[in-house]
């Protein structure tokens, strides 16, 4: 993992973006400016700016930035974890089918071009489907999602280590297979896994928008971004702004952790000749 020292722009807006969005997350968990359920049907609709109402509120009075607070709890939740819980057995399947040889490593190549091949939102949303409606259905069916994703990231760049002249080395000193995978290959590639997890954050934030917005991801009493979404929808000609708060929160973490994930490639990149922020 060769970090060239160097910070880019992209990476600090991303980093700004990222914390607004984390922090905002953390901060619903203990303070809330109202309870997301409490309806109040006397102000529905009240106009953003108000001093009660910050964002204005819904068609049953429910306040939009108490929403959306909310709504990032969840995103964070979803995105932590499921990206957590694809990359780790992703990382551990795609060394161990990188230190395979013969034809059994090309058939373990090709099961997972398969499921490369499937697109994820329509994975995720036939396991969901299939699982139920929730927050929990929505993190598995991404996680099922990424892991192939992972898997093949990791392949290459493990194979091209294990082609190098010290892992010979190390297997000259009687370093087996799985030492030489996890002491020596892992390191090498974990940049590479870096960059791809940050990038997975905003696909899981993506999906589980997408999930909650066709009515198979979280659900009342929870609220999500897609779900605010979804029922703004009825409305959108009389209170654009319930449509437009919520896409933008999903616009800002997704560029938050897209434009952070550019910023780790160029750091990592030692051929990166773009222009930097020392």
């Amino acid at each position: 993992m060769n970090w060239n020292g160097r910070v880019s722009l992209s990476f600090m807006v991303g980093a700004v973006l990222m914390t607004l969005f984390i922090g905002t997350g953390v901060v619903s968990l203990f303070w809330l400016p109202y309870d997301v359920d409490r309806i109040d049907i006397a102000h529905k609709f009240a106009s953003p700016g108000t001093a009660a109402h910050l964002l204005g509120t819904d068609a049953l009075g429910r306040d939009v930035l108490a929403q959306l607070m909310s709504g990032a709890k969840v995103s964070l939740l979803v995105s932590v974890v499921s990206t957590v819980v694809a990359v780790v057995p992703g990382v551990v399947l795609g060394l161990v089918i990188a230190g395979i040889e013969g034809r059994i490593q090309s058939v373990l190549i090709r099961v997972t071009d398969v499921g490369l091949a499937l697109p994820g939102i329509l994975v995720a949303l036939v396991l969901a489907t299939a699982i139920g409606a929730g927050k929990t259905a929505a993190i598995i069916a991404i996680v099922f999602s990424f892991i192939p994703i992972v898997v093949r990231v990791t392949i290459g760049p493990a194979k091209q280590v294990l082609a190098l002249e010290y892992i010979e080395a190390a297997y000259s000193y009687g370093r087996s297979r799985l030492f030489v995978l996890f002491r020596h290959v892992l390191p090498n590639v974990a940049s590479v896994i870096i960059v791809l997890a940050s990038v997975m954050f905003a696909s899981a934030i993506l999906v589980e928008a997408a999930l909650s917005y066709l009515g198979v991801g979280s659900q009342r009493p929870e609220v999500s971004w897609g779900l605010m979404l979804n029922e703004s929808q009825a409305t959108v000609d009389t209170a654009p702004y319930l449509v437009v708060f919520p896409g933008l929160a999903i616009v800002i973490a997704v560029l938050g952790f897209n434009l952070m994930g550019d910023g780790l490639r160029s750091a990592f990149d030692p051929h990166q000749t773009k222009a930097v922020i020392a």
